[in-house]
């Protein structure tokens, strides 16, 4: 099942402050909802370890991440994929855009994902609700994390 998510958040720092804070795996892993393990890795990127509750499927997501695209301060592309057991898998990418905004910053994203597995016979609408609360809150936090 693919899905497509986008959305913008205004954010109440420098283009730089935001950028370091995207960059920076402690701040990520305060903010990523579920996640209990996110270790740097030398190639720009992570390996993370989630746990996550989907409607009545609840699993532990072990995947790796990648950074590429890098254009510091202006955005990058990430993409990643997770195995969730029988839950069953995750993968996808999101391009983050940068941009100066009424004195702050306005980070927009786009998302692209597919999953499959247990997760996938859930219906469109349960995980689209679900990845948009997810969403929501990783943005809540790191607003958060970026102003505090």
């Amino acid at each position: 099942m693919a899905m497509t998510m986008n959305g913008e958040v205004q954010l109440a720092a420098s283009r730089e402050a935001v950028w370091a804070k995207l960059n920076d795996p402690a701040v990520l892993k305060t903010c990523i909802p579920g996640c209990e393990e996110l270790d740097k890795t030398e190639d720009n990127g992570f390996r993370a370890v989630a746990k996550m509750k989907v409607g009545p499927v609840s699993a532990r997501f072990k995947g790796r991440v990648t950074l590429s695209d890098l254009d510091p301060p202006n955005g990058y592309k990430i993409s990643g994929e997770g195995e969730g057991g029988v839950a069953g898998f995750a993968k996808g990418g999101a391009t983050v855009a940068l941009a100066d905004k009424d004195g702050g910053t306005l980070l927009t994203y786009n998302v692209e994902a597919q999953i499959g597995g247990k997760l996938a016979q859930l219906g469109q609408r349960l995980i689209n609700g679900s990845a948009k609360k997810l969403a929501d809150e990783f943005f809540a936090n790191f607003a958060k994390a970026v102003q505090g």
